[in-house]
């Protein structure tokens, strides 16, 4: 594969690789209610023991109602308001229970906290309803630890509605990245379609994905990863890069060939396209069914291990397993074409990635890929004999 073409993406209206543009839109602030997933602990309330029976204290004569009855009023208007309070409170709780049980569509919020920590994505406005609610209800007996304070900002490529998480593979390897990082961050989704005076003014001239990390603003995807790494290491975070550099360069002529497979209005051409795909398909296969070094748990002289490099994920499946991904949905779409089921060691490696949250949460909704290559999938013609 042409290193110039590594980080090139296929997109139905521009082809991009982090380099000039000035159409991206912010999109607004509104939260989404299609598939933030939200988490309820909710308080703890002690139970309170019934009062002792004590006789009934005698009623207040008629000039002790007179003198109090304004202080009454006052206080009978406190209580009124205080119980509207704590109805919105729980209206807001209703709304965040009801929203963690919509299944996840692909999609994603404008804005959205990602607390890798505790593998729960939080939308923004939640976030502000809920420390809203703890002041008025009171101390959170279940109080969690104090949250990371370094401020990272993902600005992924939007799906076709201009909100969710659209097509590509780049902005999901750093999703996976820091998702596996541990780290809090916010991702904002980029519409391509308009044009933001804001964003450009934060990173002129640059397509999505691109990262602020304590307000220094990152474009390069290559770059962004080492410097994640560097930034977001043992012992506070774990260390995500293989330990065997073959793992690198697995299966990276995959989407070459996938690319040109899918571009071929050719009928004649067709057929040894999809080969040239297998014969990719089979080298990546060969090398997940191998023992690394030092690789002791064989069954029949093969690897078991789940992954590129390991029974984790690494930096290298973060930029694999999007691109692998893509390939499955649109052959399928396009092609009517499955990756052969011998392939053992691709299955193996795509059936453990899709039990992953931090890759099943990350991509874009199959209809969304689909749609990305519309235009980009050519329709084969007639055979010429």
């Amino acid at each position: 594969m042409d290193p110039s073409e590594e980080h090139v993406y296929e997109n139905p209206e521009i082809i991009y690789q982090n380099q000039t543009s000035d159409i991206y839109e912010m999109p607004s602030d509104e939260p989404s209610s299609q598939t933030a997933e939200y988490q309820n602990t909710g308080w703890a309330f002690g139970r309170i023991p019934n009062p002792p029976l004590f006789p009934a204290p005698p009623l207040p004569s008629k000039e002790c109602c007179e003198n109090f009855s304004s202080s009454s009023c006052s206080s009978s208007d406190a209580d009124n308001e205080e119980k509207k309070d704590n109805t919105c409170c729980s209206e807001a709780k209703t709304e965040a229970v009801e929203s963690s049980q919509q299944s996840h569509g692909g999609s994603a919020s404008p804005k959205m906290e990602v607390d890798c920590g505790n593998l729960v994505r939080k939308a923004s406005s939640s976030s502000s309803s809920s420390s809203s609610g703890s002041e008025r209800e009171g101390p959170n007996l279940n109080s969690e630890p104090e949250k990371d304070k370094t401020k990272v900002t993902l600005f992924a490529k939007a799906g076709s509605d201009g909100e969710s998480i659209g097509n590509c593979p780049f902005s999901q390897r750093l999703f996976m990245v820091l998702w596996l990082k541990g780290v809090v961050f916010n991702v904002t989704t980029v519409d391509l379609k308009r044009k933001p005076a804001d964003l450009h003014n934060l990173a002129p001239g640059t397509h999505p994905p691109f990262l602020t990390f304590q307000d220094e603003v990152l474009t390069d995807v290559n770059k962004i990863e080492e410097y994640l790494e560097e930034m977001l290491a043992p012992p506070k975070y774990p260390k995500l890069a293989v330990k065997n550099r073959q793992s690198n360069t697995a299966g990276n002529d995959v989407f070459a060939k996938f690319s040109a497979y899918i571009k071929n209005a050719s009928p004649n051409k067709n057929k040894a396209l999809e080969q040239s795909l297998n014969k990719a398909l089979v080298k990546l296969d060969e090398y997940l069914l191998s023992p690394l070094p030092n690789e002791s748990h064989l069954v029949d002289g093969e690897s078991t291990r789940k992954y590129l490099d390991g029974d984790e994920l690494t930096l290298a499946d973060c930029n694999l397993l999007p691109k692998l991904h893509v390939v499955k949905v649109v052959a399928k779409k396009y092609r009517n074409y499955d990756i052969p089921s011998q392939y053992r060691g691709v299955w193996r490696y795509l059936d453990n990635a899709y039990r992953r949250d931090e890759f099943t949460n990350t991509c874009a909704a199959d209809v969304e890929i689909e749609l990305a290559y519309k235009d980009v999938a050519k329709t084969l013609g007639k055979r010429v004999a």
